[in-house]
């Protein structure tokens, strides 16, 4: 079973820099939905994928009582 989340690795690989202000930057530019957490970038396979398939990521933020009846 693989992680839910990218390898430091992978997120360089994806985003093509290695400093984290960088790839901050490119993950911002491209839409695709990250959490800074000190010195680790952390970023879901699942939106990953989903950008890579052209499909808008929207990250969630919280419940959307407009839905609520």
């Amino acid at each position: 079973m693989e992680n839910e989340f990218l390898t430091p690795d992978e997120v360089r690989a994806i985003t093509g820099v290695r400093r984290l202000d960088d790839q901050e930057r490119v993950l911002k530019t491209d839409g695709i939905p990250y959490k800074r957490r000190g010195r680790q970038m952390i970023v879901s396979r699942f939106h990953t994928r989903e950008w890579l398939s052209g499909r808008v990521v929207t990250p969630s933020r919280g419940i959307n009582l407009a839905l609520v009846k």
